[in-house]
């Protein structure tokens, strides 16, 4: 209750009104009976004057009400509440200039660095509308579309350098003409194009003059540099020279840009330290579209005020001066003060907001799942699902829009379940219905690439299984070839043993004339010979059989240990990945004008210029 006021607080003068009120009931009486108003006045005078009563006037209950009336006037409140801020649909587009020319050294540090800062001023005073940026050397590319999201194009500005453009030189109509576009596409009839520069060549003019009568939208430009010029120092520290060895000294062409500015209906002004430059830039009245307005995500505060609920009270107050509103008074009255059941407080609510503002202020709250149950929008609810983390539930509800934002987050909800080729085909049909969503591009290209890494871990997957199955097989030849070798040597043992005792029976049956004690004794050696040799033999197959279990049980270890190796290298090779894609804006803006420009240079769309800065 520390925020507690009134937000319409000169209506508590009206106690003064209230108390002349009481004032002047307390003065009447009730002197006069109901018969005065049946009987003639002269009979009235001798059957009733001399019975009637005189009775003050009660006090209590107009005070209670009007006291309660005025207040719910004042407007008490103690709480805030988030309301949708709208906005103006008013479109802008940044135009960097990004030939090598910027490099200039006639501002400090270079000319690239103050139209960075430049360009964030300006970003800090288009606070309302949509607003893109493009870049341009000897060709240009979208680096952000329309977005109200500022600080997008803020984090994006540090990285963009000559160095980073596919093409050199200096081509501004291609600019323009995207710039163009982008306002176009976005349903801007009218708007602002913002352009940082340094110079314009002679025979950019006629085509500049002739994009201005195609276009009705407003050419603001901001010279970047010096009438006289400075050396180009580039990045590793040498000065840029001509064909013929000559040091380039650009200057800044300001008589053209003036020209050109004036032609496209903007204002032109030289860069300055001071921010005069910017307010000047954007001193003509906004341009946006008639009839037009977008409800930003952002909310501003607003008090919810309680005297509605004040009048409540005093309702059945009222009623109770009636003696056939007694009863219904009592039970409005009873309703009134027990607002605590689950029914009441959703009826309230349900007569106040609608369900997807109801979503709205959940899904603000971070409650996502409740979000998701009341939003009846089905993209609203599909992202209360996502956020909460259940994909399929988002999925079905993106499934019930067929736009291109709908495909897109599709095409998200997908990839977060692992199904990477129904996510790559939402992603196509996305960008089918709107070729310049960016964010489909982005993601179709991951998830391409991380498709491609899958599909090489399987195929070497599959291939190390099959030399495994291969190395299993052929250890299992060799241990049936050694068991077949084993059973030979044995049997051969056993034919040689047989033979020898068929040799020994012989010479015994030839030597029968010998005494009966060498007899006993050769038999003797013979069979401590033979148990010999089954011992040997026994030996022989115990030491074998751990030899091969041994031999087995390392195998195994050895192909887990594989195995964890190759499950190791793969999670490293997704976060290698993963780490390209979000750490380093520069390469990811390097890699996106790549892939643009090849495509443009595969259909020829592309056209190259002959200056190079």
């Amino acid at each position: 209750m520390a925020d507690f006021h009134f937000i319409r607080p000169l209506w508590l003068l009206a106690f003064l009104a209230l108390a002349f009120a009481l004032y002047l009931i307390k003065q009447l009486r009730i002197s006069q009976s109901g018969w005065q108003q049946l009987l003639p006045h002269h009979l009235a005078k001798v059957l009733v004057a001399g019975n009637s009563v005189t009775k003050p006037v009660s006090l209590v209950l107009p005070l209670i009400i009007g006291t309660l009336t005025i207040i719910a006037l004042a407007g008490p409140t103690w709480k805030k509440l988030p309301q949708p801020v709208y906005q103006l649909a008013r479109g802008s587009v940044l135009v960097m200039d990004m030939s090598y020319s910027m490099y200039s050294t006639d501002l400090s540090p270079n000319r690239l660095t103050r139209a960075r800062y430049k360009a964030i001023d300006l970003l800090d005073s288009l606070n309302e509308g949509e607003i893109g940026l493009v870049a341009y050397a000897g060709d240009a590319f979208t680096i952000s579309p329309l977005t109200e999201d500022i600080n997008n194009i803020k984090l994006l500005l540090p990285s963009l350098s000559p160095d980073l453009m596919p093409e050199l030189g200096s081509n501004p109509l291609s600019a323009l003409t995207l710039a163009a576009n982008m306002l176009k596409n976005a349903g801007h009839i009218e708007g602002d194009v913002y352009w940082f520069t340094d110079g314009i060549d002679n025979e950019d003019i006629q085509d500049l003059t002739q994009w201005s009568r195609e276009h009705s939208y407003r050419l603001n430009i901001m010279g970047i540099g010096t009438l006289s010029g400075a050396p180009i120092k580039l990045s590793n520290g040498e000065l840029m020279k001509d064909d013929n060895g000559a040091i380039i000294i650009p200057k800044l062409t300001e008589a053209s840009l003036q020209g050109v500015a004036k032609r496209g209906n903007g204002n032109y002004v030289r860069i300055i330290n001071s921010g005069a430059d910017i307010e000047y830039m954007v001193s003509q009245p906004v341009i946006q579209d008639e009839d037009k307005k977008s409800q930003s995500d952002q909310t501003g505060d607003q008090w919810q005020e309680f005297g509605p609920y004040l009048l409540l009270v005093v309702l059945p107050l009222v009623l109770s001066y009636f003696r056939r509103g007694n009863l219904l008074s009592v039970l409005l009255l009873l309703v009134i003060i027990n607002p605590s059941q689950p029914v009441y407080a959703n009826f309230w609510t349900d007569l106040w907001k609608t369900k997807d503002q109801q979503g709205q202020q959940h899904y603000n709250q971070q409650e996502y799942d409740q979000a998701a149950k009341t939003f009846e929008n089905p993209l609203w609810q599909g992202s209360a699902h996502y956020q909460a983390g259940n994909y399929e539930q988002a999925l079905k509800a993106f499934q019930q829009g067929n736009d291109a934002d709908a495909l897109y987050n599709q095409g998200n909800a997908l990839a977060k379940l692992q199904q990477l080729e129904q996510a790559i085909s939402a992603y196509e049909k996305a960008l089918e219905l709107n070729p310049d969503h960016q964010d489909a591009k982005a993601n179709k290209t991951i998830l391409e690439q991380l498709k491609q890494q899958q599909d090489q871990q399987q195929n070497s997957d599959q291939q190390q299984d099959n030399e495994q199955q291969q190395q299993n097989n052929e250890q299992q030849q060799d241990k049936s070839q050694q068991n077949s070798d084993q059973q030979n040597s044995e049997q051969q043992q056993d034919n040689a043993q047989q033979n020898s005792d068929q040799q020994q029976s012989q010479q015994q049956d030839e030597k029968e004339q010998q005494s009966e004690q060498q007899n006993s004794e050769q038999q003797q050696a013979e069979q401590q010979q033979s148990s010999r040799e089954q011992e040997q033999q026994a030996k022989e197959q115990q030491t074998a059989e751990p030899k091969e279990s041994e031999q087995e049980s390392e195998q195994q270890r050895q192909a887990q240990a594989v195995q964890a190796q190759q499950d190791k290298e793969t999670q490293q090779k997704h976060q290698q990945l993963l780490n390209k894609v979000t750490d380093d804006p520069y390469l990811l803006l390097r890699n996106k004008m790549q892939l643009e420009y090849q495509k443009r240079r595969q259909s020829r769309s592309s056209v190259g210029v002959k200056k190079k800065w």
